[in-house]
């Protein structure tokens, strides 16, 4: 049986340009930093709550009343921040079936079927990041910071779901 072996990366450790070597049916391959994010959903959702904190830093932060400034950046990063959610769901849960995209009623479906714990994450983190977020604009800190936390959690649950080699 032939295997590819994908190497788990963190976008913080490498700068975008480096050159990864994997091993690919027993050759040696050279592949840009995209090219192994773009192999390994869970690494892509990563990135994308990574670009999601520097959208919210460009909100600025008032301590006075513990809140974002613009609200037009906290909606950006609530977006930013469910969009990765879907792309780590997406490769554990075949919810893209059929025409159009698909509802949340499909996504909680799909994962009811195989982790309680991750369905409440996924709702939590629908309310959070999808709504009040990236629909309100809600400014305050321990909204946003709820957001971040959930959205991790359901990285990291899709990431314990998700095999780490896949076979040909």
């Amino acid at each position: 049986m032939l295997c590819k072996k994908y190497f788990i990366i963190s976008v913080g450790d490498i700068e975008k340009n480096v050159i990864l070597p994997r091993l690919f049916f027993d050759s040696l391959i050279l592949e840009t930093m995209e090219e192994a994010i773009s192999n390994n959903p869970i690494e892509e959702a990563r990135r994308y709550v990574a670009n999601a904190e520097e959208i919210i830093q460009k909100s600025k932060y008032d301590p006075e009343t513990k809140s974002y400034r613009d609200k037009k950046y906290v909606r950006i990063a609530g977006d930013t921040l469910w969009k990765g959610c879907l792309i780590a769901l997406d490769a554990v849960f075949n919810v893209r079936k059929g025409k159009g995209r698909p509802s949340i009623k499909k996504y909680q479906e799909a994962v009811a079927k195989r982790d309680g714990k991750l369905l409440k994450f996924l709702n939590l983190g629908y309310e959070t990041m999808h709504l009040v977020m990236g629909y309100d604009g809600n400014r305050d800190k321990k909204i946003c910071d709820a957001g971040f936390e959930r959205a991790n959690a359901i990285i990291d649950n899709c990431a314990m779901l998700l095999p780490k080699i896949v076979c040909a």
